[in-house]
């Protein structure tokens, strides 16, 4: 921006704002000089109050998904195509795992995983592609996504995601066509290993370093950034065991006990900076009480990995003589996962519990695109306790285990039907993140124009 010496130049600076239709602020900042002809205008509007009840009238919700009013059709959708469409992605597939692997099981219940499994894969494909354009269409956005305190979390959905689909190439396609794709399932798993890493280590970096964020704004939605490398670690265990190779085999158990090391823990911390928010803060707003349930992800896959481990070491220590001044390590391991698994399942219970009593006290909340973070967390809470049924041979688990399932169904069924009715009226295409990254350039405009008022005061 040039600066303003000569004393013929004029300065004048307009901050308005105006309440009309859509209660919308325009920050219109001008800047004119009479010797060089400079004018400067720069005009944003940003939308005052956009609610995230997606629920709400069409009236109030027609111009308030937009970061741009004059855009429309395909291109408005790509644009507020967020990551967390990926959820998506994250509560079908786990339906296709649990289906497929339920203690009562038949025929006609693999077929029905077996078509969780296609449209999994036709969502993740279709949501990739989306979120490719958006980002070669609008590059700028990237730096919007990460700027958003909450939005940016979502990213680890698009890992999660991925591990379903590669459990599934395991658990279904490689029986059916065999040994090929489970080293296509192998290859997968350690890519999608790396970005989790990746993901996993900008996000908690970004909640330490980048921005602060008060611990009343806090909700579980931070366990995403810890999910992927904890589903890499279950996933590890699944693969493991249908490898071919033992020194594969091996190698894998070690990298998936590590993957382990590097999240579960810290969801413990995260878990209890949660609880000390939920103790000295208000209740949780409405819009983030759908994140209540996300506690039982890393505790069930926590667990579940762990019994998986087990099972691994006893087949491959054998064959590998691993840590050979022990002669039952693999014993010792496989006893220690499943107690350890146990007790991190009882800890699921007492946030489930406590899910559902903030639940019932929030007295209904809005439909949006978080409902579908109730499925995945009963659903790897359902995996993990029919895995602990197997073990125990418990009739108690496995029946516990298939209500879970049942209920995560029912609400994959009811939270798909609200999806499809939203996003054909296009409320269902809103991205947090533009709205915050809109908020943040209209503070900068106008502390632009207060230091520019000063200096024509001066």
């Amino acid at each position: 921006m040039a600066d303003i010496n000569s004393s013929n130049e004029q300065s004048t600076t307009r901050v308005r704002s105006s309440q009309a239709g859509n209660m919308l602020e325009d920050i219109d900042i001008s800047r004119r000089s009479t010797g060089s002809s400079i004018e400067r205008e720069i005009t944003i509007v940003v939308p005052d109050q956009i609610s995230s009840n997606n629920n709400s009238s069409s009236e109030k919700t027609n111009n308030k998904w937009d970061y741009d009013p004059d855009e429309h059709g395909f291109r408005r959708i790509v644009r507020n195509f967020a990551p967390s469409w990926f959820i998506i992605t994250m509560s079908t597939g786990i339906l296709s795992i649990i289906i497929h692997k339920l203690p009562y099981n038949g025929h006609w219940l693999q077929i029905i995983a077996t078509i969780f499994f296609v449209l999994n894969v036709v969502l993740f494909i279709t949501f990739s592609v989306m979120s490719g354009l958006r980002y070669a269409m609008y590059p700028e956005l990237w730096g919007a996504l990460f700027r958003d305190h909450t939005g940016r979390f979502f990213v680890g959905a698009v890992p999660t995601g991925l591990f379903t689909i590669i459990n599934m190439m395991v658990l279904v396609c490689a029986p059916a066509w065999g040994e090929g794709w489970v080293t296509a399932a192998w290859v997968l798993w350690w890519f999608n290993s790396v970005l989790s890493l990746a993901v996993f280590a900008h996000l908690t970096f970004a909640v330490i370093n980048i921005s602060r964020t008060d611990l009343s704004a806090m909700s579980a939605i931070w366990l995403l950034s810890i999910v992927p490398a904890a589903i890499a670690s279950a996933s590890g265990g699944i693969l493991a065991r249908a490898l071919p190779n033992p020194q594969n085999q091996l190698l894998t158990l070690i990298i998936s006990y590590i993957l382990w090391g590097t999240s579960i823990p810290l969801a413990f911390i995260i878990l209890v900076l949660y609880f000390h928010r939920l103790t000295v803060h208000e209740m949780l707003s409405k819009e983030a009480i759908v994140t209540v349930l996300l506690p039982l992800a890393p505790l069930s896959l926590g667990g579940f990995a762990l019994m998986q481990f087990g099972r691994v070491a006893i087949e491959v220590f054998p064959k590998t003589h691993s840590i050979p001044l022990v002669s039952n390590a693999a014993d010792i391991l496989y006893v220690l996962g499943f107690i350890s698994a146990l007790i991190m399942w009882g800890f699921g219970i007492v946030w489930f519990f406590l899910a559902l009593a903030m639940l019932i006290q929030s007295r209904g909340f809005p439909f949006n695109m978080g409902w579908w973070g109730f499925i995945f967390p009963i659903g790897v809470f359902a995996l993990s306790t029919f895995t602990l049924g197997e073990e125990l041979e418990s009739k108690f688990f496995n029946v516990l285990g298939t209500v879970l399932t049942g209920i995560a169904v029912l609400l994959w069924i009811i939270v798909a039907i609200g999806t499809v009715k939203g996003s054909l009226t296009g409320k269902m295409f809103y991205a947090p993140c533009l709205e915050t990254d809109m908020k943040l350039k209209e503070k900068k405009l106008k502390r632009l124009a207060a230091r520019m008022a000063g200096h024509n005061n001066a």
